[in-house]
This record gives C-alpha cells, structure tokens and sequence, in this order.
C-alpha cells in the first residue's frame, strides 16, 4: 500500500553542459550497468535461496559509486556500508569472486566469510562493508591518517592516496559522524566524505529525523567544504568527486558531499517497500540515472545504439559468467570452520 509523502526538490543539474571524452562515457556507462545488472542478479539468487541472510541492494544510485571511483587510482581507498557490492565492482573486485563471496563459497573474496554485507578485498584496497552505520567512517578516517603518516613521518615520496567513505544519510546523526568531521580537518586528512542521501533510513524519512536536513551545511561547523550534487546525474557526481580528490591529493584536507539519490528496491530484499509513496518512486524512477545516461550519450551522437547494445551484452555475459564461476565453487570445508579467527604465526 502507497504512503504519503512531502513533496520532493532535486538540483537541477544538466549532464549534457559537461565536455568529457567519449571513452570516459562509455567506461562510466558499462560501469554503471555492471552495478545494475549484477544487483538485480543478486534479487533473482537471493529468491532462489542461492544467498542467505540480508542482502541490501543499490539500484538506483550507480552514479554515486561510479562517478566517485572510477576517478581513483589503485594506491587509493573505499570503505562502504552494508550496500556495498557496487561499490566493490567500481573499484575492481572481479564480479565472479564477488557472487562467489555472496554465494559464502570458498572462492569468494573473503572465501565466503563475508558475505553480503562484509565484502572486502585487500588487493583493490576496499577496506570493507560495515553492517552497522557508522562503523566504516572511523576506519576511514585511520586509512587517510596513514597516507599522511607515510608522506609527513615516514617521508615515502609517493602522492598522498586518498580514501573514500561511503555512508547513508542515517549514519550523519550518529557521533562518529561528528567527531571523525572534527580529526579529518585538524589533520588535514586526504578524504572524501560521500553521503549517499537515498532519502530513507530503513523506513525513517530523512526529514523526519534531523532536526538540519542539508547534510551537506553540517560541514560549516568544522570547517571543509560541503557540497551538494545530484546524485542521479553520473557526470555532475564526477565532476563534483574530481575537484575534492584533487584537494585531498595535494594535501589541502577532506570534503563533505552530500548525493541526492534514491533507492529504487526497499532497504533490504526482506522489505516489502510499503512506506513510500508512489508518487515518490515514481518521481525519482523518472530520472534514473542509467537511462538519463543512455538518452545522453545517443542524443548527443556520442556512440550509437548497436555499440551500447554491445556493452548491454557484454556485460550481462559478464554477470552470467560469475553466476556460474559461483555456483560450481566449493563450499568451504568443516575442517576450516575455525580458521580466520585468529592471526597465526
């Protein structure tokens, strides 16, 4: 049954005002359907009970995830939430031990210890998924404090790398907010704040619990720039992401940016999504970030329509692929039930 809800504003943003090379747009492009194919895998998997426990999907807000890391290089980091998938597959995990990972097979990335909401591989410097809010931003803010240990300490003369933190707009009035805000502007952290706003925590509308709506205006108080950007245009998120890894990179401190977007599937697949209007899904369906892309890059003669049905198939292969890879994997064995708890010798 349909809700409510207050009426909705969005930025106004235009994708198209941006000059960015055509190779650029179509890795953003596959990118974003690599997200979106592999999350609507995973509710097909999850009802098949091929996966266990919650499973939070992140359909709807690929331009975030995209947008930000695909400007990062290998040194740097992400630290995520309990939405985490997509976020690993823009910074590299492969999408066959990703689904092996969330299948708890042997050949997952955390050899199937994770799981859904634990995904973390240490080759691509994704330091995680967190299922409690909050939990991520402190180990965050540790991997930015030990870039600039490396460069003002240990003076290593590689660049600064930079950390990512990802959150929900839930998580902006819990302590650990506040208080890593605090240390990451008197240390001068290389850190990108990334509040991934999909208007809802859990089934709490974002009006309703804070008594300041605009994140993004909480970093006065602490003095780092606050930004906020249409998180439903990839481009804008780029731009945006760009100019603070940039500043974080060259040693000037952290940016807060605040994402307007929209979860389009309830919170967790165990959610029959009953709380929010329809009037308000289908006003953020209208601008799925996905499609506005797609209308982008063929109004404006950037790549046809057969070459985006290539990278349509091939990235649906892809996912097909881990499926596969997933289900003929082998379950850990009983005899490895304790091992992983503790550091050996």
């Amino acid at each position: 049954m349909c809700q409510k809800n207050k009426k909705i504003n969005l930025p106004v943003t235009s994708t198209a005002n941006t000059k960015i090379s055509k190779e650029i747009i179509l890795v953003l492009y596959q990118d974003m359907l690599l997200g979106r194919y592999f999350e609507d895998m995973c509710a097909q998997m999850y009802y098949k009970g091929k996966m266990f426990g919650f499973v939070h999907l992140y359909n709807g807000q690929e331009a975030i995830s995209t947008g930000v890391i695909k400007l990062l290089k290998p040194c740097d980091y992400v630290c995520s939430t309990y939405r985490d998938h997509v976020h690993a597959l823009s910074k590299g995990v492969d999408p066959s031990i990703l689904m092996a990972e969330l299948f708890g097979k042997e050949t997952g990335c955390s050899k199937g210890r994770g799981g859904s909401m634990h995904i973390f591989s240490a080759a691509n410097n994704f330091l995680g998924g967190f299922a409690f809010i909050g939990e991520g931003i402190p180990v965050a803010v540790g991997a930015a404090f030990q870039s600039i240990y490396r460069k003002q300490v240990l003076n290593e003369i590689d660049e600064l790398s930079v950390t990512v933190c990802f959150f929900g707009d839930g998580t902006t009035n819990n302590g650990q907010f506040f208080e890593c805000l605090n240390m990451s502007v008197l240390w001068k952290l290389p850190i990108l704040f990334v509040v991934e706003n999909n208007q809802w925590a859990i089934g709490m509308a974002h009006h309703r619990s804070t008594s300041l709506p605009e994140i993004h205006k909480k970093a006065q108080a602490f003095g780092l720039p606050g930004i906020e950007v249409d998180g439903m245009d990839v481009i804008a998120v780029r731009n945006v992401a760009n100019q603070a890894i940039l500043r974080a990179r060259s040693g000037h401190g952290p940016t807060l940016i605040e994402a307007l977007t929209y979860r389009f599937r309830g919170h967790s697949l165990a959610d029959p999504d009953e709380l929010r209007s329809c009037q308000e899904k289908s006003t953020w369906l209208a601008r799925d970030p996905i499609k506005r892309m797609r209308n982008y890059i063929l109004d404006f003669n950037i790549s046809s329509s057969k070459d985006l049905e290539i990278i349509e198939l091939k990235v649906k292969q892809s996912i097909e692929n881990a499926v596969d890879f997933a289900l003929s994997s082998p379950e850990p064995s009983l005899t490895d039930l304790k091992s992983y708890l503790f550091v050996e010798d």
